[in-house]
């Protein structure tokens, strides 16, 4: 039974997690704290199915990708500190709750800057930088609390806060000059995307890094990808609510109930085909450049989702593109979502499988052929049927075939370690 002391949250010292602490899972609040990513999450993607049913596209695309890249981005600096020194002692939960407060008033800003975008309008980004400026204090302070309690590391987290606060000081003063001049206000949105992108690679680089573990922060990267497939359920309630509200249960509604969740289960397998712990644990050096990447695959999967809200659209023939519009926002996501996979795996295992040439041709095959079945009058259901198949050529090539080239390839990375 635990005592009491390990009851209490009292506040402990940030001296670092153990990178080789064996069986460490997500912790309750991080679960909790990923709730609010699942509505950032469901808001961008919302939003770009209402504007792009609308006729609306390339505006919504825009918004769309800064918005995820914005949503993402705070998930991210959030994961891996936690990772790194999560204590769960009472300020940490009452800073992490401040952080929830920030990405709430982020995702309540999104339509904002949808509409600022579709009006031609600068592009009107106030709210969510006020979300980041929220979230962005409480995480400052947690960084310079490690390095106050983490001499070892001190260096390291400092470079931490110093890059954290300096980008969030350039994204407010673009808030304020985005009416100017473009020679005024580009220079000041690349400053503030350089310093974001460039604060985790400097910070890693010095003395070591932090302490993040890399089992946990695979699990964590993994819950999320869980969060953003849930915007595919989402969209398939919504196409099929759109069909059965006026036919009735039909097999078109049926098709999309398989086609949906059948997309979503082959997305969530062919994630987690690639091995980041294992990978991770070889080798901490990729750990960056495997984060960013994330970036493609949860906008992707966001995408998708919506996809499937467009088409529920164009089944209540409130939308301006047709069925086959409705696809191709379907089948670009998938496709965009395992190209990412295939050159993210190769990069991670340091080689490129010539049976991966296999796979990726049946997945262009089989998204090909669902546009050219739509495009000839096949019903949206089974073009959605054949996007099905994509991720799941791949799923059974791996249970066939790549699971044995998978192992090959740990093995052979676990003895040059050595």
């Amino acid at each position: 039974m635990p005592g009491a002391s390990a009851l209490h949250h009292r506040l402990r010292r940030m001296t670092g997690r153990d990178p080789g602490q064996a069986h460490r899972a997500a912790t309750p609040l991080e679960l909790l704290f990923d709730l609010t990513f699942a509505v950032a999450f469901g808001q961008a993607a919302d939003q770009l199915a209402h504007y792009v049913a609308e006729g609306h596209s390339g505006p919504a695309l825009a918004a769309f990708a800064f918005s995820m890249l914005v949503v993402v981005w705070a998930w991210i600096n959030f994961s891996w500190f936690a990772s790194a020194y999560d204590t769960d002692d009472w300020l940490f939960r009452v800073l992490t709750m401040v952080q929830m407060i920030g990405v709430l008033v982020l995702t309540l800003g999104i339509p904002t800057l949808f509409v600022s975008l579709d009006e031609g309008a600068p592009f009107d980004n106030g709210i969510m930088v006020a979300g980041y400026v929220v979230m962005r204090v409480a995480l400052v302070l947690q960084w310079i609390r490690a390095a106050a309690q983490d001499p070892a590391r001190r260096q390291t987290n400092l470079t931490y806060a110093a890059m954290i606060f300096a980008a969030q000081v350039a994204w407010v003063v673009l808030f304020f000059t985005r009416t100017s001049a473009p020679w005024v206000w580009v220079p000041v949105l690349v400053a503030a995307i350089t310093l974001d992108i460039l604060g985790p690679i400097i910070g890693e680089r010095r003395r070591g890094g932090t302490p993040w573990n890399p089992r946990h922060i695979a699990e964590r990267y993994g819950l999320l990808v869980i969060i953003a497939l849930g915007e595919s359920i989402f969209g398939t309630v919504a196409s099929v609510s759109a069909i059965v509200q006026v036919d009735g249960w039909s097999q078109e509604a049926v098709m999309i109930v398989v086609a949906g969740v059948g997309l979503t289960f082959g997305m969530w397998w062919t994630y987690y085909i690639m091995p980041s712990a294992e990978i991770l644990t070889l080798r901490r050096s990729v750990a960056t450049a495997w984060s960013y990447s994330h970036l493609v695959l949860y906008t992707a999967i966001a995408a998708t989702g919506a996809g499937l809200h467009i088409a529920a659209y164009v089944i209540e023939d409130h939308a301006e593109i047709d069925e086959l519009g409705a696809l191709y926002w379907v089948a670009v996501p998938v496709l965009v979502y395992m190209l990412a996979f295939f050159v993210l795996y190769s990069f991670l295992v340091r080689a490129i499988d010539a049976f991966h040439y296999s796979l990726v041709a049946g997945v262009l095959a089989t998204l090909a052929a669902s546009v050219i079945l739509v495009a000839n009058g096949a019903s949206m259901g089974i073009g959605l049927i054949v996007v099905m198949a994509a991720p799941i050529v791949v799923v059974v090539g791996y249970e066939a075939i790549g699971y044995r080239h998978e192992a090959d390839v740990l093995a052979r990375l676990a003895e040059s370690r050595r």
